[in-house]
């Protein structure tokens, strides 16, 4: 099973944990509401985890540009 990291607004993938056994409250999961861990976490067929999170580009791109927050995805 790995945990794949995937940026939510432009959908490069930012890394990944492989055969990982860790608890979700190590990794903050359980600090999520369940609609936002409903967003951001789903599980793959083969057992994977695939999260959403942000890229260091769009992080800069949205400090940059704060009107970019209405858009789903940002092209860099």
């Amino acid at each position: 099973m790995a945990m794949n990291y995937y940026c939510r607004h432009c959908g490069t993938k930012i890394g990944s944990l492989d055969k990982v056994s860790v608890h979700s409250e190590s990794l903050g999961f359980h600090k999520l509401t369940d609609e936002e861990r409903n967003e951001m976490i789903s599980y793959t067929g083969n057992g994977d985890i695939d999260v959403k999170s942000i890229c260091e580009d769009c992080q800069e791109s949205l400090e940059r540009n704060p009107g970019f927050h209405e858009n789903d995805y940002l092209i860099h």
